[in-house]
């Protein structure tokens, strides 16, 4: 594994780069080697409204943005990831909603008042459709280099139509970030494409017809990551795979049943994105402790967003691991909701616990919500950027 480790870092161009980003480019590989950097690295992905309820309550630009504002150490990309590549096709538009059908042929309801939207149908809504459904090829050069809509960049906590290029956004972060790509895998995509309901019905009636279908979402993602691999060469400093099998308890499906199906395409998309000289983050929510092994196994360079609320701990997984383990997140969202400083300093503290050695990122243990105050994010960081600092110097929150 330390071979492998040893090419991180290696693959994206540093010219034109500014010395600032490049300090922390090295200060995440060498946190993803498991090797003890200036400090502990810090960013997070924050929901459009929080950013809005940010910008007011600190008095900033309307166009301030928190990973500017507070230079964090990474940011990740997403191209186009939809089966079929179209517009919106817009259903009905109002002052107060949207309600559109996607490149997942989802139709998805957007409330502008509420954090989330809502899918409420697909058009692969039978598994006879499912298993003759046919993709546009994944490596389409439109999915990288076009403007265009997409359901995961477009259609989330805010709402956005003809999202820029792909390589535009990450050619204009380069200079200020260390910038990774990611991609799905087969679970998430079912989720878009089927509806987890649908998903987890079909796993359980046709389990081998299933697994030939998640076979070849795997088939056609991994082509998309390499199409994307190729696009972005000598740009990206990092990889992400988007893919939550989980919930609060356990997984979605037994984790027999991952192993056999899904794990290998997950397994050739770590590899992939190490053959490139890129570490690796997996997000994947829900507890998901009964196949942890099975991403250590894989060379996974770090695990997100390690909910606490599916009952994760950094520390204790730090404890269980040791270094085997990267860890990115796992900071209890909720207690940052509750704007309790006391509470709040226990939490970020103990939990840089976990960052002894290296192998751990601050973030939140899933995105920052508009439940969360500009106050309360502001005072987080300084926190992290007084405390996580190496050596560590965690006062009474300090644990073996």
């Amino acid at each position: 594994m330390s071979g492998m480790f040893d090419t991180i870092g290696k693959a994206a161009d540093t010219t034109g780069r500014k010395p600032n980003t490049l300090r922390k480019l090295e200060r995440m590989n060498k946190a993803l080697r498991h090797e003890e950097p200036d400090r502990v690295p810090v960013s997070d992905f924050f929901w459009g409204g929080f950013i809005q309820r940010w910008r007011q309550e600190l008095g900033l630009a309307p166009d301030a943005n928190p990973y500017y504002h507070y230079d964090l150490d990474w940011i990740v990309t997403v191209p186009n990831f939809d089966p079929w590549i179209r517009p919106f096709e817009t259903l009905k538009e109002t002052a107060e909603e949207v309600v559109v059908k996607t490149g997942f042929g989802a139709e998805m309801h957007k409330h502008f008042s509420y954090p989330m939207p809502e899918m409420r149908a697909w058009d692969t809504d039978t598994f006879e459709k499912l298993q003759r459904v046919e993709f546009d090829s994944p490596t389409d050069q439109r999915r990288f280099f076009s403007a265009g809509d997409n359901q995961i960049a477009g259609v989330g906590d805010g709402f956005q139509r003809n999202t820029p290029p792909w390589i535009e956004t990450v050619k204009s972060l380069r200079p200020d970030f260390p910038v990774y790509g990611s991609i799905i895998e087969a679970s998430e995509c079912l989720t878009r494409l089927i509806g987890q309901e649908n998903a987890m019905i079909w796993m359980g009636e046709e389990p081998e017809a299933m697994g030939a279908v998640i076979n070849r979402l795997g088939a056609f993602y991994l082509k998309l990551a390499k199409a994307e691999l190729a696009a972005g060469t000598g740009l990206l400093d990092g990889f992400v795979i988007w893919g939550d099998v989980a919930f609060k308890q356990c997984t979605f499906m037994a984790p027999d049943y991952w192993r056999e199906y899904f794990k290998p395409w997950v397994a050739q998309m770590i590899a992939l994105a190490h053959a490139h000289g890129l570490p690796v983050i997996y997000h994947g929510c829900g507890n998901v402790k009964a196949i942890l092994p099975d991403y250590i196994a894989m060379g996974l360079d770090a695990y997100n967003p390690l909910e606490v609320k599916a009952g994760l701990d950094a520390v204790e997984l730090r404890r269980q691991y040791g270094q085997r383990l990267g860890i990115c997140g796992n900071s209890d969202i909720q207690v940052w909701e509750s704007g309790d400083r006391a509470a709040i300093r226990r939490e970020v503290l103990r939990k840089l616990n976990a960052a002894k050695g290296g192998g751990y990122i601050f973030q939140s243990d899933h995105s920052v919500s508009s439940s969360v105050s500009g106050q309360t994010y502001d005072y987080i960081v300084k926190l992290v950027r007084e405390f996580g600092n190496y050596p560590l110097a965690l006062r009474e929150f300090e644990e073996k």
